[in-house]
């Protein structure tokens, strides 16, 4: 919403980084990194060209500053907080100069009647509407209550005149751990309550910076909603599983894996699906864009994903450190499995175009020289031992490495 002071228009979002004194050139690397996310769901300019940071930035400077109402409902601050600490910018430039974000109850100044006033005058008119959090609606939702309303009542409020609405994090998705069974609450997603608009669900506990950033951005730079996949989360974070783009794909592939966390496999950086990595069922761009100014992720930092950006993960996917459990109609368990030891079957192409790709070659190239060492991984002419199968009376003892160490075995690795 723009106003007339004095027949003075409120200024463009490129006017406002210019009196912060934002330079152009921290500016243009900003729009830079925007526009090398959105290139990843294969967002494309009038021309069919990959978007450029000179386009995002010419879009950018030419918006005024949307007015946003930024709810946090059922939820821990995490989404906020990861919100504030995106890379590449500083809170001022997003928060203050990207948005005008009119109401916050987590880092508004306003309180008491001053806020609840901010809350209404910006609700009458059109804005963006952001919400962190599930809905209880159990008990006429006396679990979570604002200014003596339930957060199912501020919600529908704040929907009826918004032209977008994003449900950032896991609760505003789908309700999260609070939702999990048995759900004492009642607690549900935003597009559970708003079914009559379009809810673009940036997923995830919290999700990465600037993912809920990009997505912001994306809006004022197209003028509409991103390209989302059939879970409404745009396309551009989440179009392509962990597992594709893990750091640590080769070792899956080599069926080298953690098999727990203080073993030589686990200071070696191997896959961790068997200590219960999910990531072969979890969609999101963490290996890509990492956390931290590109600092780290989970899977970096040797603790495997529990994969928080899928509905329902916490009864689909506990006990965390469990290899993958059975996901309904996806068969991603027996897959991953499959595709580790070369042993392909039909459910390579419910796992994906790109993996299954990968693993039949990696397959064809391990039927063809089985007992070839995997020199790369600095193994031994060993077999690669099936994890599926416990070992039975009168088995031989696994293979030792005949490397450095001749007392360490292939598990032990």
């Amino acid at each position: 919403m723009s106003y007339q002071l004095d027949g003075w228009r409120e200024p463009t979002l490129g006017q406002n980084l210019v009196r912060a004194g934002v330079k152009r050139r921290d500016f243009l690397a900003f729009c830079g990194a925007l526009a090398g996310i959105f290139a990843l769901g294969g967002t494309k300019n009038a021309w069919g060209d990959p978007v450029t940071g000179d386009e995002v930035a010419d879009a950018l400077t030419a918006v005024t500053k949307p007015n946003v109402v930024w709810l946090q409902l059922q939820e821990c601050t995490g989404c906020m907080e990861s919100t504030l600490r995106s890379g590449g910018t500083t809170v001022e430039e997003v928060v203050l100069s990207l948005l005008s974000v009119n109401y916050n109850e987590l880092v508004m100044a306003a309180a008491g009647e001053a806020a609840n006033k901010a809350l209404d005058e910006t609700n009458a008119s059109d804005h963006i509407l952001v919400v962190n959090g599930s809905i209880p609606t159990k008990d006429d939702g006396i679990y979570c209550t604002i200014g003596g309303q339930s957060a199912e009542q501020v919600l529908r409020q704040s929907a009826e005149h918004a032209s977008v609405i994003l449900a950032v994090g896991a609760c505003a998705v789908w309700g999260s751990v609070q939702a999990s069974k048995p759900n004492p609450t009642g607690a549900v997603g935003v597009d559970q309550i708003i079914t009559d608009k379009p809810v673009i669900n940036v997923s995830g506990c919290p999700p990465i910076g600037e993912v809920i950033t990009a997505t912001v951005a994306y809006i004022l730079t197209h003028g509409a909603p991103p390209n989302t996949d059939a879970e409404g989360r745009p396309l551009f974070a989440y179009d392509q599983r962990i597992h594709d783009s893990c750091p640590r794909r080769a070792h899956f592939d080599a069926g080298q894996f953690v098999r727990s966390f203080d073993d030589r496999g686990a200071r070696n950086g191997w896959c961790l699906y068997q200590v219960g990595c999910k990531g072969p069922s979890t969609f999101s761009a963490c290996p890509i864009i990492q956390w931290n100014l590109h600092t780290s992720w989970p899977i970096g930092a040797g603790h495997p994903c529990i994969g928080c950006t899928e509905k329902q993960f916490f009864d689909r996917f506990t006990p965390f450190y469990r290899v993958l459990p059975s996901v309904p109609g996806l068969g991603v368990e027996a897959t991953a499995e499959k595709v580790g030891w070369g042993l392909l079957g039909a459910t390579v192409a419910g796992v994906g175009l790109h993996a299954g790709a990968t693993a039949i070659r990696s397959a064809a190239a391990r039927r063809t020289a089985a007992a070839e060492p995997l020199q790369a991984f600095g193994d031994g002419p060993v077999p690669l031992p099936n994890p599926t199968r416990k070992p039975a009376a009168g088995d031989a003892p696994a293979a030792a490495q005949t490397t450095t160490d001749p007392t360490v075995t292939v598990e032990e690795r």
